[in-house]
């Protein structure tokens, strides 16, 4: 069976039902504090406000993301919200009401984003744990450990759950008893940004961005590479001018096309079977782009959104309204784009125009997970813990 045949039925199996996930990641390590951006962020300006953003309950989880801002972005599946907090505590909400259907306390310094899917709740810890929840009482289905320390959001196909860790391994773990299937280790330069890629996974391979700027698919079955490439090349004297990590997620459409952003690099799209290159644009992102239609957005490094036609890479608008207030990745509610800045702020921006047509304050503390988004609801959670769920309108 060829690569290219292998890969088109994972592609048309799997694709309804994988989550683009999210990491919103800080720069450096250390530098991700709310009061101290890389940059003097852009002072919000008055707009024509056309869509309303209404509460419609709050709850605070724990004690937020800590002092680190680890990027424990919560997770939806069905009528329940999954959130989590640094010291390890875990709750479970009704997705319309708040109500908390079951909380409770691992006891351990959670890393990751969550993945609710199939039933489950899958996270990783600081120390390189990978664990199991039940999603109907929050009881633990299993728990195994990985090589390091995990920022990413555990993915998962039917069999297994993939994991990339910061020290550049990516562990398939059998998805229902969490033992070791494979192990893939990656070369990592001496300074990466504090995070790592999300793989995309499918059922007959995984596509994972690496911190050598380098995109790899992994064959599921064994953790071999079926082909690789470098997306973005190191370059200039200094280490931090020479990061090109890979830290967002890679996208694929239902076509088979696959989308990657990269840091210091540029945004491609690739024939996914053979990793063919059908087009590139000059965009530095270490954010996951998220693709709508025949539009594919991209927050970049300076906070400016961009939206590229998807067949061709070309530009179709950018906005710089919010440029170097930090960002999260993007997330798309009705018909607007959802970002959360370093102050707090929810933005709204218009899809097809471009312009922000909504805005709100969550909390002080600052947004940089990305927002979860269902039809016309938006669940965001603060660096502070409070997780805010609201309804667009009109």
């Amino acid at each position: 069976m060829t690569i290219s045949t292998v890969i088109n039925r994972g592609i048309s199996k799997q694709l309804a039902r994988v989550s683009v996930g999210a990491l919103t990641l800080a720069l450096l390590a250390g530098c991700a504090s709310k009061g101290d951006p890389a940059f003097t962020p852009k002072e919000l300006r008055s707009f024509d406000e056309t869509s309303s953003l209404n509460t419609q309950w709050k709850r605070t989880v724990g004690d937020g993301l800590g002092h680190a801002r680890y990027p424990i972005a919560p997770s939806r599946e069905g009528d329940t919200v999954f959130a989590a907090d640094v010291e390890g505590v875990v709750m479970a909400m009704n997705a319309n009401s708040g109500d908390v259907e079951w909380e409770t306390d691992l006891n351990t310094t959670i890393s990751s984003a969550l993945t609710a899917i199939a039933g489950q709740v899958y996270l990783a810890t600081g120390n390189g744990e990978v664990i199991a929840l039940d999603q109907n009482d929050g009881s633990e289905s299993w728990r195994s450990r990985v090589s390091s320390e995990v920022l990413a959001a555990p993915q998962a196909n039917q069999q297994l759950l993939v994991v990339q860790s910061v020290d550049g391994r990516v562990t398939a773990l059998d998805r229902a008893t969490g033992e070791e299937r494979w192990v893939y280790t990656s070369s990592q330069p001496s300074l990466t940004l504090r995070g790592t890629g999300t793989p995309m996974v499918i059922d007959p391979v995984s596509f994972v961005g690496l911190a050598n700027g380098r995109l790899a698919t992994l064959d599921n079955r064994s953790g071999q590479p079926l082909w690789d490439m470098q997306i973005a090349t190191p370059q200039g004297r200094s280490e931090v001018e020479r990061l090109v990590d890979l830290s967002g997620q890679p996208i694929i459409s239902p076509d088979g096309r696959l989308f990657v952003t990269s840091y210091n690099g540029r945004v491609v799209a690739l024939e996914a079977t053979q990793g063919d290159l059908l087009w590139e644009a000059n965009l530095s992102s270490r954010h996951t782009p998220i693709l709508v239609g025949d539009l594919l957005f991209v927050v970049t490094d300076n906070s400016q959104v961009v939206a590229l036609d998807a067949n061709s890479g070309r530009e179709i608008w950018r906005n710089d309204d919010l440029q170097d207030r930090w960002l999260t990745a993007p997330a798309f509610a009705d018909g607007r784009l959802v970002v959360g800045d370093f102050d707090g702020y929810l933005h709204l921006i218009d899809a097809r125009e471009g312009n922000i047509v909504g805005r709100t304050r969550v909390h002080s503390s600052g947004i940089t997970v990305r927002p979860v988004t269902e039809g016309s609801t938006i669940h965001v959670q603060a660096n502070n813990g409070r997780l805010e769920t609201l309804e667009v309108t009109p």
